[in-house]
């Protein structure tokens, strides 16, 4: 049996921290699928990845990430905006 809190600040919190163990989870993901391609990816890029916390966005880029085949150093910024 897990305790239930029930005061609205420690519920608040509690919803952040899975908020960002979700976000944390898609994060991982993306790099383990541009791994899995045997996609290099910059560090500055990966940095990016990890610190995102908009689900949507993870979402896209691991849809992107899916199909990718290289992530161009000089144009990570274009890589996650989806211009590339």
């Amino acid at each position: 049996m897990s305790y239930e809190f029930k005061s609205d600040f420690a519920k608040h919190y509690i919803g952040i921290g899975k908020a960002r163990g979700e976000a944390r989870g898609w994060a991982r993901a993306v790099l383990i699928v541009l791994e899995g391609r045997g996609v290099a990816v910059p560090d500055d890029l990966c940095k990016q990845i990890l610190d995102c916390t908009d689900l949507d966005k993870l979402e896209t880029w691991l849809r992107r990430a899916a199909t990718a085949t290289t992530v161009d150093a000089s144009r990570s910024a274009a890589w996650l905006a989806g211009e590339e």
